[in-house]
């Protein structure tokens, strides 16, 4: 399968750095994803609305309708910079064990070397699927290169702004360096009840 063409400038990568990304990611487990669909391990649902929902995501082209999160300008985040979100009624001890590590994803999307629309079309697709298979938590790798045309690492401050207007997003924060460190981050989701639509 061919990769998408990358907008970042690799001028700005340091190979020893890449090296122990791609190992901390392989020991804790992270697997480069060969479709754009969340597989926690679990039965997918049979149930016709969310295959129809799934296909539609998954053939999507970004450019033919706004999506739920947006496309405008965001605030530029550094590369190092820790991220963190959280619903106000979000309890402090859940929101701890996040930013510990200590709850165990389900799922994981990385989103090296896909460009602005086709990492936000990919984010999209991943979480309707992972909340329609009832994962609690996932991570998503957005890694903190610059991109070729701005002075921040572009993709990494799109996650954040997109994650904070996700509305089955209770929290996000970045990983444990085992994880990805600042260049993941822990998602935590809405659990899907059976009589959402």
């Amino acid at each position: 399968m061919s990769q998408p063409p990358s907008r970042f400038n690799s001028d700005h990568l340091d190979p020893d750095d890449i090296s122990a990304f791609r190992k901390a990611l392989s020991e804790a487990g992270v697997r480069r994803m060969e479709s754009n669909r969340a597989d926690p391990g679990k039965p997918r649902s049979r149930d016709q609305g969310s295959r129809l929902r799934r296909e539609a995501a998954a053939t999507h082209d970004p450019g033919s309708h706004p999506g739920r999160t947006s496309d405008g300008r965001v605030e530029p985040v550094r590369p190092s910079e820790t991220l963190e979100f959280a619903v106000p009624d979000l309890p402090y001890r859940t929101r701890n064990q996040l930013k510990r590590g200590q709850i165990a994803w389900e799922a994981g999307l990385d989103l090296h070397n896909y460009n602005l629309d086709q990492a936000r079309a990919e984010l999209e697709s991943f979480l309707d699927d992972a909340r329609a298979a009832r994962a609690r938590c996932v991570i998503v790798v957005h890694g903190k290169t610059w991109g070729s045309s701005a002075d921040y690492p572009v993709i990494k401050s799109h996650v954040n702004a997109w994650l904070r207007e996700w509305p089955s997003v209770l929290a996000f924060c970045s990983a444990i360096d085992a994880d990805g460190g600042t260049g993941a981050v822990y998602v935590l989701l809405k659990r899907k009840h059976s009589r959402d639509h």
